[in-house]
């Protein structure tokens, strides 16, 4: 429900909490910095975690051919440190599991942005997040409880459907293209499939976030890693968790492709990805597993054609993944 924002002032670098009061928009000082380089990452960090906690509470929640409300447990994890670990073990649906991801994310990254500045800076940001926290469990209650808020001076106002954050919070994560995507998803699983599925899309996140370079992207439609290296003579990479509801699809899998293009004598013409070798998992692989191979080939993305060549049954050099399918299979 607030936009954070920095100011020049005397020399020194305020950061700016924004947001809707009785009587229009309001900016307050929330600190102050002596070196704007320290500002930028709080900042940017202030301004996710803002989004993450405002847009679940912020929209309904229209599984199911129903509407209701996401839960408001992440709140908890602003002002409670060890309320953080509760992000990462619920099972609500898809969607608000992969934002509280997230903003476990965010968490950790404020607490690196403010390792290097001074305790005052930090004992402001905490007060800050406990603000935001508090007002917005308050506006929630008289939303959706009919509990009357406390008048005080500065208060904050929070107005469903129309979050005060930056949009979307510069984040896919919270955009309505990738709830739905995410919900349809869902349609037709057990909740033991649910739940195996967050685990799975907590795994490909992770791995994504741990990325060093950008040849990788997140498919939340597919829950799928596909990489594609610069210069890597058509060849691509996929990192496939099973499928919700799929009986055919309980296992995780890595699939090497190479791009044919549809007429050889057109120049950049269209192409046909076809798949060369596939790694069948035996076991979900963690999080660390998958962006280490992902770095791997953004170190060397000549690999992709050397893996090409593996045979069944062998491992892709350097990795401990083994081919359980070829392209004649």
């Amino acid at each position: 429900m607030t936009i954070y924002s920095q100011h020049a002032n005397r020399g020194k670098t305020q950061i700016l909490a924004t947001y809707e009061g009785s009587d229009g928009v309001v900016s307050s000082t929330v600190t102050s910095l002596g070196d704007p380089a320290l500002a930028v990452p709080i900042i940017d960090v202030l301004n996710r975690i803002s989004a993450l906690v405002t847009v679940p509470l912020s929209v309904h929640d229209l599984r199911d051919r129903r509407v209701a409300s996401y839960p408001s447990k992440h709140l908890a994890a602003l002002t409670d440190r060890a309320s953080r670990a509760d992000l990462l073990t619920g099972t609500h649906s898809l969607w608000y599991e992969y934002a509280c991801l997230q903003l476990h994310q965010a968490l950790a990254d404020l607490d690196d942005a403010l390792a290097t500045v001074p305790e005052p800076v930090r004992i402001a940001i905490d007060a800050e997040l406990e603000a935001e926290a508090r007002e917005l469990s308050e506006a929630l209650a008289e939303y959706s409880e009919g509990i009357p808020m406390p008048e005080t001076e500065g208060r904050r106002h929070w107005d469903f459907g129309h979050p005060f954050v930056t949009y979307d919070g510069g984040m896919d994560t919270l955009s309505r293209d990738i709830r739905e995507q995410l919900d349809r998803l869902e349609e037709g699983i057990t909740a033991e499939e649910r739940e195996k599925s967050i685990e799975d899309l907590r795994v490909l996140a992770t791995a994504f976030s741990r990325c060093s370079g950008g040849l990788a992207f997140l498919e939340h439609a597919h829950l799928e890693i596909f990489a594609e290296p610069y210069d890597s003579d058509g060849y691509y990479m996929s990192i496939q968790a099973p499928q919700p509801g799929d009986d055919d699809s309980g296992s995780w899998d890595i699939g090497i492709g190479r791009w044919e293009p549809d007429d050889p004598d057109e120049e950049d013409g269209s192409a046909t990805g076809h798949i060369v070798l596939r790694c069948v998992l035996p076991t979900s692989p963690g999080a660390d597993e998958i962006a280490n191979l992902l770095n791997q080939l953004e170190r060397e993305p000549n690999l992709l054609a050397k893996w090409a060549e593996t045979p069944v049954g062998a491992a892709l050099g350097g990795t401990k993944f083994v081919v359980t399918e070829g392209c004649d299979n």
